[in-house]
């Protein structure tokens, strides 16, 4: 089981993007469970950023709803952002 810190910034995004909307809210506990306990299942479409962002990683929990997290140690993370597609890249 992966060990999940949220970083400030993780947390600002959250309560201003994903809080206050229940559908949301719903489908990112979810997959973050699923995350927690297996983090590249095929249904997250986890995998690696390039670019700017890289050395992070990437998973989804909706169409346009990313987390984007690194690897601290092989069994923790750390939750960097969330957001559409255009708000995180």
């Amino acid at each position: 089981m992966i060990k999940i810190y949220w970083d400030q910034g993780f947390k600002r995004s959250y309560k201003r993007k994903i809080k206050n909307n229940s559908e949301y809210k719903a489908k990112f506990w979810e997959s973050l469970e699923l995350f927690s306990e297996e983090p590249f299942n095929p249904q997250l479409r986890t995998h690696k950023l390039s670019g700017k962002l890289k050395g992070l990683w990437v998973f989804s929990c909706l169409y346009d709803c990313r987390v984007i997290f690194k690897f601290i140690r092989k069994n923790e993370v750390l939750l960097i952002d969330i957001g559409s597609h255009d708000e995180v890249y």
